[in-house]
């Protein structure tokens, strides 16, 4: 079976499992992951941290954004330019306007700055312990990782519930690993690229 193959399939198992931990965990997942903060990152404020707006039944990293706020970080989402194409980040802090796009992605407006953030926050649906991420498919944080690493040292920190461990995710050279995880239980590092 194709690494793609692998990779779908993995996909429906992963929604099934991220669900399931939704609903027994609700909010509470959200306040863990803020009380955690990411110190263990080793990137003081007033370092950029890109963070995300949770969909579904992703984690909701909110609380941990006003944290981070509040501790001298500034803050940026991601928006989408198109398919194919990296992300880029705007600048953005809780309360400030934002534009739905498509899937229901909530973007800060084009007239916000737009920034590189030294640290990286980003949802999955599965991940492992040497750092590989199941996404959605599209490609966009792989892209954007690797556009950022060729810019400067970045952090990248998957978000997820502690049920979205697996053995191993399949991946391919392109792939970009993540430097840690953080999930309600703690932070996991991940061993170097």
């Amino acid at each position: 079976m194709s690494v793609a193959a692998l990779k779908k399939e993995m996909r429906q198992q992963a929604k099934a499992v991220r669900g399931r931990a939704f609903a027994a965990h609700g909010s509470a997942a959200a306040d863990s992951i803020a009380r955690h903060g990411i110190a263990f990152a080793g990137r003081p404020a007033p370092a950029i941290v890109s963070g995300f707006l949770a969909i579904g039944e992703e984690i909701d990293p909110t609380p941990l954004m006003r944290r981070l706020l509040d501790e001298g970080y500034r803050l940026c989402l991601p928006v989408m330019e198109g398919k194919g194409k990296p992300l880029v980040f705007r600048g953005w802090a809780p309360g400030e306007p934002l534009a739905e796009t498509m899937w229901g992605i909530r973007e800060p407006l084009p007239e916000a700055p737009v920034l590189d953030p030294d640290i990286v926050l980003g949802p999955l649906l599965a991940f492992d312990t040497a750092g590989y991420r199941l996404g959605y498919g599209g490609g966009f944080y792989d892209r954007t990782l690797a556009r950022l690493r060729a810019l400067k040292p970045i952090v990248s920190i998957g978000i997820a519930y502690d049920e979205q461990k697996v053995d191993a995710v399949p991946h391919v050279d392109y792939d970009e690993r993540l430097d840690w995880i953080l999930t309600p239980s703690g932070p996991l590092k991940c061993p170097a690229a």
